[in-house]
């Protein structure tokens, strides 16, 4: 997965390297719309594709590195689980680092009034070229028949030692900068740009299209 380009990306995740790295995690980035782009709607981040988000992910040393100095200062403050609210803790700070930016928090144990998940953690790893998520589908000869199986994310430097704690999104950098992460031979004018950041229908106008073309001529 191309990683996104730009000065502003790069500022804001030296920054949230410089704040995390030192406590045992990881950040990486990627875009809304490649995640959304791979599940089913009900799935989506409610963010438009062009979203900077950061999938934070602890490493083994996050266990020396935050969470026992933090059970050590917090004691008396910890009424649930130490880890959960180790990471809170630590991401909500982060949060303090961007006064000029609006800066959402999705922890991996969160979820929606459906009881779904607020985000697939092993799929934003996976988009965000953290981890490889191996799934079924992986797997040219499949043992287990109709047994369900669930994927897994592999690290490339800790295997399946680490994990997958949260989304850190910047609602208000919509950056399409990655786009020319190579050297392109041709590129949307700015009309095209404006028709795809259109809402779908709107779009009709925009061509000089009725909205009977729409019901009749499109399907």
């Amino acid at each position: 997965m191309p990683r996104a380009a730009g000065g502003m990306e790069g500022r804001v995740a030296e920054r949230l390297r410089g704040a995390l790295g030192p406590l045992g995690f990881e950040v990486h980035a990627f875009k809304v719309g490649w995640y959304n782009a791979i599940l089913q709607p009900g799935f989506h981040l409610p963010y438009s594709d062009d979203t900077l988000a950061f999938v934070v992910l602890s490493t083994p040393s996050m266990f020396d590195k935050a969470l026992k100095p933090f059970v050590n200062k917090e004691r008396l403050k910890i009424i649930r689980d130490p880890v959960d609210q180790c990471v809170s803790h630590h991401l909500s700070r982060v949060k303090e680092k961007f006064p000029d930016q609006k800066v959402d928090v999705i922890f991996d144990y969160e979820i929606l009034p459906s009881r779904k998940p607020k985000f697939l953690a092993q799929t934003a790893a996976h988009v965000a070229g953290a981890a490889y998520y191996y799934q079924r589908k992986d797997v040219k000869l499949d043992p287990w028949e109709k047994k369900k199986i669930y994927g897994v994310c592999i690290h490339p430097k800790y295997g399946g030692w680490f994990a997958i704690r949260g989304l850190l999104l910047f609602p208000d950098i919509q950056d399409g900068r990655y786009r020319d992460i190579i050297e392109v031979k041709e590129r949307y004018s700015e009309e095209q740009k404006a028709y795809f950041a259109t809402p779908p229908a709107e779009r009709f106008q925009l061509l000089g299209l009725t909205q009977e073309a729409q019901r009749g001529t499109f399907h």
